[in-house]
């Protein structure tokens, strides 16, 4: 999975096999600033299942910002946005 982020998001990217289809894949926002995403193919015996653990900093990102998109050709894309600083 690659990050890459900017001042105002978080935008994760990865490329699944053809054997993943949307259906299979199941993204949590959990306690603390996580995202949990697992693509499972169960029918398959080997190589089915791919997860990711991502751990924001405290505070730094709106949760319930969170985008999925899941593309024909396998890539899994989520974008999260950051939460604006401001200086007082």
């Amino acid at each position: 999975m690659i990050i890459q982020s900017t001042t105002s998001s978080h935008k994760l990217a990865v490329t699944l096999p053809h054997t993943i289809r949307s259906e299979m894949i199941t993204i949590y926002a959990k306690k603390g600033d996580r995202l949990d995403i697992i693509a499972s193919a169960w029918q398959l015996e080997s190589n089915c299942q791919y997860q990711w653990q991502v751990d924001f900093a405290q505070g730094d990102v709106d949760m319930s910002s969170i985008h999925a998109r899941f593309e024909y050709d396998g890539k899994l894309s989520i974008d999260v946005q950051r939460h604006i600083c401001t200086s007082a």
